[in-house]
């Protein structure tokens, strides 16, 4: 039998060599992944950013968005979301943009001023310090600033997580008018230190990634403050299905490094996949030493669900691992786990 990962109701098993790029094509760290009405998988990736769009048996579509998005090392691709009426949304945080397009990749809509963040003290990053992006000097400010995640909520309106460069959450109408911001620096309920990843409950909740706090905040749709999750870690992006389970993608932490709301990592914490229940509990969960096998995971920072509750997990690991010598230069960049029924 297939190794399976996970456990109860929710165990998967890999599917291997499901990704079928065309002859001679590669692509780097896999940023964001979004399905869409029809189980199309759409792959936001790094290096020369681009959207590669793959049929449900993993047979390849089309590639688009070559020139479009800021390229690495200077900024980065992030997160991808197909909207209610079949719009693809990717969120530019190298370029702070937010941007709409058709499925073939034309560009309808941007927001956000091309190339120019907003002003919010963001110095860039500390040495030695995890996330220390939003340390020290950021004040909070209008969108964006190296923005990273955007999701829907049930009435047509918007949410995008602002990010690296900034501590917001920001609302927009369905047409792409801003109408509040929320969030400031800090430990305590309605601040964050890195907004990374954002979901929308089917009753309208708003979910955040607080990644360097290692938390997830629920908020009301106007952003109060409703209730924190506890355990998790270093999460990026969420995903909720109708039955209210929330799936998120959590970054592995080294030893020595630091959480801003637990202090030095004393021992190594590879990286996972948790399931959690409505209420925050754990449901299921993997993940292991061994990132680099099969269904283990080295820097999952973004995942999707298919009409089959199929899992699609898109990693950093080039920029996560790779870049810093730890991770061989073939571990995997996405990968497809078939819920096991």
């Amino acid at each position: 039998m297939a190794e399976t990962f996970g456990s109860g109701e929710y165990r998967y098993t890999v599917v291997e060599g499901w990704e079928q790029l065309p002859s001679g094509w590669t692509h780097a760290d896999v940023a964001g992944v979004a399905t869409d009405a029809e189980d199309r998988v759409y792959l936001y990736t790094r290096g020369t950013p681009r959207v590669i769009v793959y049929n449900p048996d993993g047979s390849f579509v089309k590639s688009w968005g070559e020139g479009v998005f800021r390229d690495k090392p200077a900024g980065s691709s992030h997160g991808i979301t197909i909207g209610p009426d079949g719009a693809v949304w990717c969120v530019d945080d190298g370029n702070h943009t937010v941007k709409m397009f058709t499925p073939d990749g034309e560009l309808l809509l941007t927001i956000g001023n091309e190339g120019v963040p907003s002003d919010t003290g963001y110095v860039g990053a500390r040495p030695g310090v995890s996330g220390s992006t939003l340390l020290d000097s950021i004040k909070g400010g209008p969108p964006f600033n190296r923005p990273t995640n955007l999701a829907f909520s049930p009435s047509g309106e918007f949410y995008v997580s602002d990010g690296y460069g900034n501590c917001k959450v920001h609302r927009y109408t369905a047409d792409g008018e801003l109408i509040q911001s929320w969030g400031e620096p800090g430990l305590g309920d309605g601040q964050f230190m890195l907004p990374h990843g954002i979901a929308v409950h089917p009753d309208g909740r708003v979910f955040v990634a607080d990644r360097e706090n290692d938390r997830i905040q629920i908020f009301s749709p106007n952003g109060e403050h409703l209730e924190t999750w506890n355990d998790t870690q270093r999460p990026t992006q969420l995903q909720i299905d109708a039955d209210g389970v929330v799936y998120v993608a959590e970054l592995w932490r080294r030893v020595g490094e630091v959480s801003q709301r637990l202090g030095r990592n004393e021992v190594d914490a590879p990286a996972r996949i948790s399931i959690l229940a409505p209420d925050g509990s754990v449901l299921s969960r993997w993940g292991g030493p061994n990132r680099c096998d099969p269904g283990m995971l080295c820097a999952p920072h973004s995942l999707a669900l298919d009409s089959r509750s199929d899992l699609y997990v898109g990693e950093v690991t080039y920029t996560f691992g790779v870049s810093r010598g730890d991770t061989p230069a073939d571990c995997h960049t996405f990968q497809k786990f078939a819920r096991v029924r």
